[in-house]
């Protein structure tokens, strides 16, 4: 059976059995070879209840909040309030119906433990199109999946169709009206577009099938527009619960803003399973690496199924115990994926290519023998692997912090905090990813320090920054870098300089990572406290110091203002002299320049001038005077074949520059400038005389 087939027998089996975990129903259809009678049969009960006599589970009148969710992520349906089966064979919403606009599909459970009997299914079953030829969607339509109050409706549009005709259908299906239909689970770029209800579906990059959630913002009271609902979910704490094969792993919580890759980047820092090797299931369809939690559309906690697609298992180490590999119960749900390699290449799963450059677990590469570069290498990667928010870490060598912190003077001078990281310590992970990500942690740290970081983790980098810091600083705080445990790593060393350790920067404290965020700002803020005391001898000798420099400063200012305006009176007659005197030469030439140019223009146009008729001709001539602004007039003789350029070449030759005057016919009044100066003077009717006016622009 193709993939395409098991899909969709896949998503049969689901909707007949309501089972919405993905791999229990996997697991039913592999136990059969894909047969869906047989799989119905295995999970369905065999003592029918009479057709004539349904017996039906009492409604209810709440919505269970504690509802699981399906592998798409939207909450399961209740078949309870569906329609029977019988109905959907009686009634044809079953069957191919690719000449119609629209499909509507309801299923309702018919006996009393909550399925279809196995007459029902059968009847069912027959009458869903399972035909391989026919399981290919119509390109020329999309359907949509409508999840609303615990109910799925199938509709089907044509392409071209508007997102205003499929809200008509969905009032039409759901009697919310279009006012207040506000849809999720659109692709994330498209959400804006979609809000427009003149924007066809075709333009909306949607699949061939795509899930869709309503909510009636009346009812629930959410918001306008899927934007502002997205915009909503973003800072709330989503719960990801993954079913690993390979390792077992706790619930972990991550803000709406974490995009899915910074996800799977975290999970592999826990498995091992590198991004590119991690095949998942319970993904919504359509999600990309860059969608985020809350764009995404899945709820607040979601199960997710996560394998390794690599021809051997990583060395999966547990993250909480550096020395004992975790070993997999072979009992364990791992073995119920091991054959389902079409299953994972279902809408529902999406794996990366691999990426052009892997994300390394070490902050700075091996055997770094340049500071800056090493400064560079970690401050890159630790964005990269832990994102948004992070402190605020400086660029450069330590010795450059150094000077930049606490070589200032004392109203301006900080401390400098060394953020020693090691990747193998089980608290790394923890430190970054909560507490350094606080808010309190990252506005402190701006405040009052330089931060400075380096990876601790090869040992050959390591022994480049002791040695740098027993350099920049002195041996006592290279020792007591050295002497921190790994189990006691990150750690962050707090270095300041004051009068009272004789100029020179020491290490005021050194916090470990084994402290909670409350433990951790306390220390922080008290050594802050002690620090700013002892700076403030030297602050007050600074202002006592200042003050004195100030009224020499005064002193100096006014003599050498006196000084300076002497300067400057001589200065500025010189300068306003040399003003003018370059003011008229540039007027001199500009009008030199301007002459020449007229001169040139008036030159070509008599040079372009056809000879004048002869006062003895009287055949097609034509006798044109031209009255110029000041009232005196200019007159020539034209043959009538003459061009309107010629006339303006005449006008141009008595220096009457036609970029800068216009030439009107009497009646009707034409600006002769502004036609197709090839006309002749005849076509014109300026033929056989006639008198224009010229006046200036």
């Amino acid at each position: 059976m193709s993939s395409e087939n098991k899909e969709e027998t896949l998503a049969s089996f689901q909707a007949i059995t309501g089972i919405d975990d993905v791999g229990e129903a996997f697991s039913h259809l592999e136990a059969v070879n894909w047969k869906l009678m047989d799989a119905l049969s295995r999970v369905m009960p065999h003592d029918d209840t009479p057709l004539s006599n349904p017996i039906h589970r009492k409604e209810p009148t709440t919505t269970d909040k504690n509802q699981d969710l399906n592998t798409n992520g939207f909450t399961a349906p209740n078949y309870d309030e569906m329609p029977g089966p019988s109905s959907l064979v009686n009634s044809g919403s079953l069957t191919d119906n690719a000449g119609g606009f629209s499909e509507v599909i309801h299923l309702r459970n018919t006996n009393q433990q909550g399925f279809p009997t196995s007459h029902m299914l059968a009847q069912l079953t027959s009458s869903i199109n399972l035909d391989p030829t026919r399981q290919t969607n119509n390109q020329s339509t999309i359907i949509f999946k409508i999840h609303f109050n615990q109910q799925v409706y199938d509709l089907r549009l044509p392409i071209n169709a508007t997102i205003e005709q499929l809200k008509r259908k969905i009032f039409d299906v759901t009697q919310v009206p279009q006012c207040r239909q506000a849809i999720r689970g659109w692709p994330p770029s498209k959400a804006i577009d979609a809000q427009v209800l003149e924007t066809q579906i075709c333009n909306l990059d949607l699949a061939p099938e795509n899930e869709l959630i309503l909510v009636d913002i009346t009812n629930d009271g959410f918001m306008e527009t899927e934007q502002d609902d997205i915009s909503q979910r973003m800072d709330k704490i989503f719960t990801i619960k993954i079913l690993c094969d390979l390792i077992p792993m706790d619930p972990l919580h991550f803000t709406g803003r974490t995009t899915i890759h910074e996800l799977k980047t975290n999970v592999y820092y826990i498995t091992n399973i590198p991004v590119r090797h991690q095949e998942w299931s319970g993904w919504p369809s359509r999600c990309e690496n860059d969608t985020t939690l809350a764009q995404s559309g899945i709820e607040m906690s979601h199960n997710l199924v996560l394998r390794s697609n690599a021809n051997r298992l990583p060395n999966t180490t547990n993250v909480f115990n550096n020395s004992e590999p975790v070993t997999v119960d072979s009992g364990s749900s791992a073995d119920e994926f091991e054959d389902a390699t079409d299953f994972n290449n279902t809408e529902y799963i999406f794996s990366d290519s691999p990426p052009s450059q892997p994300i390394t677990r070490h902050l700075i590469s091996n055997n770094t023998d340049d500071e800056v570069q090493g400064s560079t290498q970690f401050v890159e990667n630790y964005k990269q692997r832990y994102g948004e928010p992070h402190a605020d870490f400086f660029v450069g060598s330590l010795d450059d912090a150094l000077r930049f912190a606490c070589h200032k003077p004392a109203k301006q001078r900080k401390m400098l905090a060394i953020y020693l990281h090691h990747s193998e310590s089980i608290l790394t992970n923890v430190f970054c990813d909560h507490l350094m990500k606080h808010e309190s942690i990252i506005q402190t740290f701006r405040e009052h320090f330089i931060l400075y970081g380096w990876d601790m983790t090869y040992e050959s980098n390591k022994d480049m920054f002791l040695s740098s810091l027993t350099a920049c600083i002195s041996s006592n705080a290279s020792l007591t870098a050295r002497n921190i445990k790994l189990d006691k790593m990150p750690a962050i060393m707090l270095v300041g300089k004051t009068r009272q350790l004789g100029r020179h920067c020491e290490v005021l404290s050194v916090i470990h990572g084994n402290l909670g965020l409350d433990e951790l700002l306390i220390r922080v803020m008290a050594t802050c406290e002690m620090y700013e005391e002892q700076l403030q001898v030297e602050i007050r000798d600074e202002i006592e110091r200042a003050a004195r420099d100030q009224v020499k400063a005064e002193q100096d200012e006014a003599y050498e203002a006196t000084l300076q305006a002497d300067m400057a009176k001589d200065a500025a007659k010189r300068q306003k002299e040399a003003a003018q005197a370059a003011e008229s030469k540039r007027i001199e030439s500009e009008r030199a320049k301007d002459d020449a140019r007229r001169e040139s223009i008036r030159f070509a146009a008599e040079q372009s001038l056809p000879q004048e008729p002869s006062q003895l001709e009287t055949s097609n001539i034509s006798k044109v005077r031209i009255r110029k602004p000041t009232g005196h007039y200019l007159e020539r003789r034209f043959y009538a074949g003459d061009t309107l350029q010629d006339l303006l070449n005449f006008v141009t030759a008595n220096g009457f520059l036609i970029e800068e005057y216009k030439i009107f016919s009497g009646w009707p009044r034409r600006d002769l400038t502004s036609i197709d100066s090839s006309q002749t003077l005849e076509a014109l009717k300026l033929y056989p005389q006639e008198t224009v006016i010229l006046e200036e622009r």
